[in-house]
């Protein structure tokens, strides 16, 4: 493969113009050849700003361009599985954002489609990169904790405005907290986040699936009972979950997570409790502390501001992976890991049941 890794990007709506884009014009190793929008005009606007060749408006047009090494899915959920698909099967190595489809079997298809034709399969999670979460998962799964038997995460954004159709300038105005934040190249379409249809749901798509593949990250463990609570507030989709989990270990799991926060922050609180050491992380505020079982207080350093959430890691390491100079960091099975919990929570807070992994 030629030192240059040429990408394409489907679904260039506000965050791959946030996060993607920007990544492949700075990587060195990186060419953006192609992105992909609806409409001709707006995909030609983006081409040219972003400085991608090809202007094109649905996936077929894309994966007909010769010389693609890979694609990155960037696109609103609805989409991800056939895009995907199409993708992996067309022999390209793909990166896709969460969450990564609507169920764990489209997940699992898609996993497996990726190991049988040898392809590099990547879910965009910037928090799988940051150096507390590659420290914590080093001490957890080295056993620094002894046997880990329950893991708490609070996890809270700014993401509630979005699940009820509103436009940023609303969300903007309704917080003073965000009065002031610097508004983005592109907004995020109204109902992208509001309408089940495209979403897949709210908070528990959007959000948890962050939290949720975190776990997967940290413990190298599967999933098998999943018991939820969800709160719409008024809206189409879920804005407030609470969700028990068992991983396959005996680990205990809970997750709580809103959009709907008020606060000037937003919380991604990870508690792990084991029978020789305890672990406390703080994502968004870059902290981290471990205590052992002789009462020794470990903290690490306080990350710097750029690298609490490192945006463009997800894009970077597709393409180091793809030339082989770094290893996968967020691997497409943490993606298959967060989907097994979001369908298996959806469909215990539809029945009010717990609900077995291996049952969906």
């Amino acid at each position: 493969m030629e030192s240059k890794v040429r990408i394409a990007v489907l679904g260039t709506g506000w965050w791959a113009c946030e996060a993607h884009l920007p990544a492949i014009q700075k990587h060195p190793n990186a060419e953006l050849v192609a992105v992909q929008k609806r409409k001709r005009e707006d995909a030609r606007k983006v081409a040219d700003d972003f400085g991608a060749q090809h202007a094109c408006t649905t996936v077929d047009e894309v994966l007909a361009i010769d010389g693609l090494d890979a694609v990155i899915i960037s696109s609103t959920p609805n989409m991800h599985f056939e895009q995907t698909k199409a993708a992996l099967e067309r022999g390209l190595h793909v990166l896709i954002e969460k969450p990564m489809t609507f169920t764990a079997a489209e997940a699992k298809l898609l996993v497996e489609l990726a190991k049988s034709k040898d392809l590099q399969f990547l879910i965009s999670c910037p928090f799988h990169y940051t150096a507390h979460s590659i420290a914590a998962r080093k001490l957890i799964q080295s056993g620094a904790l002894g046997r880990v038997k329950m893991i708490s995460v609070l996890y809270t954004n700014f993401s509630g405005g979005l699940y009820y159709g509103k436009s940023l300038e609303q969300i903007f105005s309704d917080s003073p907290a965000l009065e002031n934040a610097p508004r983005p190249y592109l907004e995020p379409c109204q109902n992208s986040y509001s309408d089940p249809a495209i979403a897949g749901g709210g908070q528990i798509y959007c959000q948890v699936s962050h939290a949720a593949a975190h776990i997967g990250f940290l413990t190298g463990r599967r999933p098998t009972e999943v018991f939820a609570r969800f709160d719409n507030g008024d809206a189409n989709v879920d804005v407030y979950n609470t969700l028990n989990i068992k991983l396959d270990d005996g680990t205990l799991v809970s997750i709580a997570s809103t959009g709907a926060t008020m606060l000037p922050e937003r919380n991604n609180e990870v508690r792990v409790y084991g029978t020789e050491g305890m672990l406390f992380m703080e994502l968004w505020k870059g902290k981290l502390t471990f205590h052992d079982s002789k009462e020794q207080v470990t903290r690490y350093e306080d990350l710097a501001e750029d690298d609490i959430y490192p945006m463009y890691s997800p894009a970077n390491n597709l393409v180091e992976a793809v030339l082989g100079t770094s290893p996968n960091g967020s691997p497409a099975e943490l993606g298959l890991f967060a989907m097994e919990i979001i369908e298996a929570a959806c469909k215990s807070a539809q029945s009010n049941m717990n609900m077995r992994v291996a049952e969906l």
